[in-house]
């Protein structure tokens, strides 16, 4: 990933994000878990631990990690996923496109940059050109972490052929950190397990919404 690096924390620029956000952008997942390979047809690599962050994990490896924040991670046309109801609680994804798939919304992790924009693609993810929906900025997490950081500016000046071009990137950079688009820190912190728990108890039989988003494609 360019710009903010894997360690997570802060760089030179002043992006901030947490710890597990780059190991987990760079995990590889579906694998065979190497603690469980007997079991194969359970040891299939696709959760992630955000406390631990060790790797991929198999469900089986999920009795060591009770209480921990937990995510499942996805694949859509052979790219790595993540429902929006899940990664929300621990990650602001505002400025990153989100779509439907199998009736739930997803945001992928990383990029996928296509060759070139369709014909008549009014709007671009700033980092890899991949072609987006009007109300976004970037395709996937790993764009937002390029696209956010300071020094992306300087990284468009030197990449680009075209001062047009480069000027409305840079213009639409500093609205996004203007804006706060650039944050990663969700806005609600997330309730632990036992809270949840005791909620649902307290609270049995009322129906809970599903939260709004923004404008989706569904594919």
């Amino acid at each position: 990933m360019g710009g903010c690096g894997g360690g997570g924390g802060e760089d030179s620029g002043g992006c901030k994000w947490p710890p597990w956000l780059g190991p987990l952008l760079e995990t590889s997942f579906f694998g065979q878990c190497k603690l469980h390979a007997a079991a194969a047809h359970k040891s299939e690599c696709n959760m992630f631990c955000l406390d631990c962050i060790n790797g991929p994990l198999c469900s089986l490896c999920l009795d060591f990690h009770k209480d921990h924040r937990l995510i499942q991670i996805r694949r859509s046309s052979y790219h790595d996923v993540i429902r929006v109801c899940e990664i929300q609680k621990y990650l602001d994804i505002s400025g990153v496109q989100t779509y439907v798939i199998n009736s739930a919304k997803i945001v992928f992790l990383n990029h996928r940059p296509q060759p070139r924009p369709g014909k008549g693609v009014t709007n671009t993810c700033l980092v890899c050109h991949r072609s987006l929906l009007d109300s976004f900025h970037f395709c996937s997490l790993g764009c937002k972490i390029v696209g956010t950081s300071k020094n992306f500016e300087m990284k468009i000046r030197s990449d680009s052929d075209s001062d047009e071009c480069t000027n409305g990137i840079i213009a639409m950079h500093k609205q996004i950190i203007r804006n706060k688009i650039h944050s990663f820190t969700p806005s609600t912190p997330p309730q632990t397990s036992m809270m949840n728990y005791r909620s649902a108890k307290r609270r049995k039989g009322v129906p809970h919404r599903s939260p709004t988003g923004g404008l989706l494609m569904e594919y």
